[in-house]
């Protein structure tokens, strides 16, 4: 309703009338929920009533010993994987924007080498760098050897896997690490400088507590995509992570599909669990910049209601107390101001 229409009935006496407001119709959402519910209910018939599925034999694998242990190494492949490129990003993060030219494009070549060769192919080659050097040497650049000893693995692949999965990781992470520094303004480093701080403090204490905030959540997608890339430590070949156990186990049982869904369910549940840490240290990391709804003062949203300006906040030309014009009349409705 116009100003002018709300004037003419308020000057005959009555109040101005409401608009009655009708909500837009939106039929599309609600057969896109009807579409999602009918795929749920058909989803659950399924699971409940299709015996291929042997739910008696997921019940019991879930938690088998071999299956719980597998769980166990899967957990630490990802843990030591992860610590490891995390080290070897920072470094390679801070070498890419050196000044020292061999540290940059050092830096360069690692990442362009690690992220351009598939992961399947690098497990492949450590697990048969024994083959290719069975002894190393420590000496002088063709000459004479100082030190020499052979090349072995004494623990059945799995540093091979954790050297695999760590490097390959650390160049995804590396330019992840490079994202966050450089989103940090260059003001910060250079008002720490005037202050006397070192380079190393400059780093630790101003910069990458501000880069934590755009690393976090890549990261912790990244780590969540780890968990998954160990049951790729067949190639090493590593065999105790819980993807080749519970093959082995289905291999026994003839029974494949049961333990693929008991490895997929430990897979979901460390999954979610890595999400909830992942959203509390985004949470921590966060404070200072993602602000809900701006601070509301009282004093201005009761003056407000009421129609009259606050004590010390009223606009120019209006008293404290005064009403202000557009907002509530007398009858309690309120005018638009828009056509005036």
């Amino acid at each position: 309703m116009t100003a002018h229409k709300a004037e003419a009935a308020t000057a005959q006496g009555g109040a101005p009338e409401l608009i009655k407001a009708v909500p837009v119709r939106h039929p599309g959402r609600w057969v896109g929920a009807a579409v999602i519910l009918l795929l749920v209910a058909l989803g659950i018939q399924s699971l409940a009533t299709n015996p291929q599925f042997h739910w008696e034999t997921v019940a019991l694998y879930i938690l088998d010993v071999n299956v719980v242990r597998g769980v166990g190494w899967t957990l630490l492949l990802t843990v030591l994987s992860m610590v490891l490129a995390i080290v070897l990003a920072v470094l390679l993060a801070v070498m890419r924007q050196s000044d020292n030219p061999i540290f940059r494009w050092s830096s360069w070549v690692w990442v362009w080498f690690f992220r351009g060769t598939p992961v399947y192919t690098q497990l492949l080659f450590w697990g048969l760098v024994t083959v290719l050097y069975p002894t190393m040497s420590l000496g002088i650049p063709f000459g004479p050897a100082l030190v020499t000893w052979v090349l072995e693995d004494p623990t059945r692949g799995f540093i091979p896997a954790v050297l695999g999965l760590g490097l390959n990781e650390s160049a995804y992470l590396a330019e992840i690490f490079r994202a966050g520094l450089k989103s940090v303004d260059k003001g910060q480093a250079e008002a720490a400088e005037a202050l006397g701080m070192s380079r190393g403090k400059i780093m630790w204490r101003i910069i990458l507590p501000q880069a934590m905030r755009v690393i976090v959540p890549p990261t912790g997608n990244e780590t969540i995509g780890m968990l998954k890339t160990t049951s790729l430590v067949l190639a090493v070949p590593f065999t105790l992570d819980l993807t080749f156990v519970t093959n082995s186990l289905a291999n026994r049982t003839y029974l494949p599909i049961p333990l693929l869904i008991v490895a997929a369910t430990w897979y979901l549940v460390i999954t979610s669990i890595l999400m909830v840490g992942q959203h509390y240290i985004e949470k921590h990391y966060g404070k200072g910049i993602e602000s809900g709804a701006p601070p509301v003062n009282p004093a201005a949203a009761k003056a407000a209601a009421a129609g009259t300006a606050p004590t010390g906040t009223a606009p120019t030309g209006v008293e404290p107390g005064e009403a202000i014009p557009g907002g509530p009349t007398v009858t309690g409705k309120d005018i638009e101001e828009s056509g005036r």
